[in-house]
């Protein structure tokens, strides 16, 4: 591949670097309105987002939708806590890839059990713990997708030389769309074989 390309993957490897999630320490202690909530996640989430000038992170109906859902536990006068935007930020990440009932299906036990509890074992818990792996992830991302680019970089060696270029970025972009459609796979998996009897069985219980 040409310069360009591998500048624009440099560029998609400083911008890894750039990720940091919401810490849980810097999510307001204190109940909020709506359009609290949806500027606060706009205001962290934004600039991750394809298209930040006009992209909505989160909208109120979006909110509204998730709390009828049973995605989201019900705000208490019209107010929602701390473990609410919590529960907001997994369901934000969960949303590309994942339909509505498997996110109801991942998170409903987690709601059920931990949201609003009083023993130490809480949502916020779950968050950090979940969270904390996002550095040693990130670096395994990077080094995952350099060898995917170093695989594509290999590939259409005998194609036309005017389409040579574009064919190797079609390719890294499948090998890309290939990993993330078997991740799906495992993920959709993993709820219908192991949330989902585990939930019926407690809920037998």
């Amino acid at each position: 591949m040409h310069i360009d390309t591998e500048d624009l993957l440099n560029s998609i490897m400083e911008s890894f670097d750039r990720i940091e999630h919401i810490k849980s320490e810097d999510i307001p202690n204190i109940d909020l309105y709506m359009d609290q909530v949806t500027t606060f996640m706009d205001k962290r989430l934004r600039k991750y987002s394809r298209c930040p000038e006009k992209d909505k992170v989160m909208t109120k109906t979006m909110i509204n939708n998730y709390a009828k859902n049973d995605l989201l536990p019900p705000p208490i006068k019209k107010k929602y806590s701390k473990e609410h935007v919590l529960v907001l930020i997994f369901i934000y990440y969960y949303k590309g890839i994942l339909s509505i009932n498997d996110i109801q299906e991942l998170l409903e036990p987690i709601t059920k059990k931990f949201f609003d509890t009083d023993g130490g074992f809480s949502i916020e818990t779950i968050y950090n713990e979940v969270f904390k792996l996002e550095e040693r992830q990130i670096e395994n991302l990077k080094k995952a997708v350099a060898e995917e680019f170093k695989c594509a970089e290999t590939t259409f060696e005998d194609a036309p030389e005017e389409s040579r270029e574009f064919l190797k970025t079609f390719s890294f972009i499948c090998l890309l769309s290939f990993d993330v459609y078997m991740k799906k796979m495992l993920i959709e998996k993993l709820i219908d074989d192991v949330i989902k009897p585990s939930a019926a069985k407690k809920e037998e219980k």
